[in-house]
């Protein structure tokens, strides 16, 4: 299996679950090391070659392509009003794009190991949020970004589905993971949008008190294992309800409940 941006938060968890259950992974980021069956490769997903790259170097180790995890990602926050344009596509150009470059590489050979080797479907799990469910005020740019990814990754499984790989998404929660200090904040603009730092304020609170990342590892590998994979799906009692209320509740008074929480 190979996984984007595992060398931290709930890529790590993950890599480190599929190593410990017999999976071959092969981690990719910018800043891992390899360790305990782990493979690290050095790769930017913003950066298409990179991702190429590192494919390829799988194929030539393994042959093959069963698992593909897009899980990179970063966050920004902010005023709309007030993110500056060289800030806000960086974060759709990790976020989605990246998801779209390893992608793009990883496909040839996921068609390949399903035609040539049969058994469990190859496929792909995006890491994408339920911020793509409920999108948060001063997040605007990373909900856009996963928003994005769901709609790419709904897509691409039918796309997909004559060649036998199968797509989906997990849509975590609150994590506690170091993405919240990592979090790059923009306070500009607050004497305009004074609710600002509450409400990010409050988003980093949740987080931190929010579940562990090993929790979304073992919903990962059960996507991995599952011969029919929810294509959207989430963890915990609490997150699910959240899921099931966006398919039914009207859009207004879903975000009338929102803007109470923000």
């Amino acid at each position: 299996m190979m996984i984007t941006g595992g060398s931290s938060g709930i890529g790590k968890a993950t890599a480190e679950l599929f190593a410990a259950n017999g999976y071959k992974v092969y981690e990719l980021s910018r800043h891992g090391v390899s360790h305990e069956g782990i493979v690290h490769l050095d790769c930017d997903v913003i950066i298409a070659e990179d991702c190429r790259r590192a494919v390829a170097t799988v194929m030539e180790a393994e042959h093959r392509l069963d698992i593909l995890v897009s899980n990179a990602g970063m966050g920004i926050s902010g005023a709309v009003e007030f993110t500056p344009e060289e800030v806000w596509k960086h974060q759709m150009n990790v976020n989605f794009n990246g998801a779209v470059n390893i992608t793009q590489a990883a496909l040839p050979y996921l068609r390949q190991t399903a035609k040539e080797y049969g058994g469990q479907k190859p496929r792909i799990i995006f890491v994408s949020s339920m911020m793509a469910n409920f999108a948060i005020p001063f997040q605007a740019f990373y909900c856009a970004s996963k928003f994005a990814i769901n709609g790419f990754a709904l897509a691409l499984k039918n796309e997909l589905r004559p060649f036998g790989v199968e797509v989906c998404c997990l849509l975590p929660g609150d994590v506690k993971t170091g993405f919240t200090n990592a979090r790059k904040e923009n306070m500009t603009g607050k004497d305009v949008y004074s609710h600002m730092e509450t409400a990010v304020a409050q988003m980093a609170k949740d987080e931190q008190n929010g579940q562990k990342p090993e929790l979304l590892a073992k919903k990962i590998l059960s996507l991995a294992e599952a011969k029919h994979p929810e294509p959207l799906s989430t963890v915990g009692l609490m997150y699910k309800f959240f899921l099931f209320l966006g398919r039914i509740v009207p859009t207004r008074m879903a975000y009338w409940i929102v803007s109470k929480m923000y």
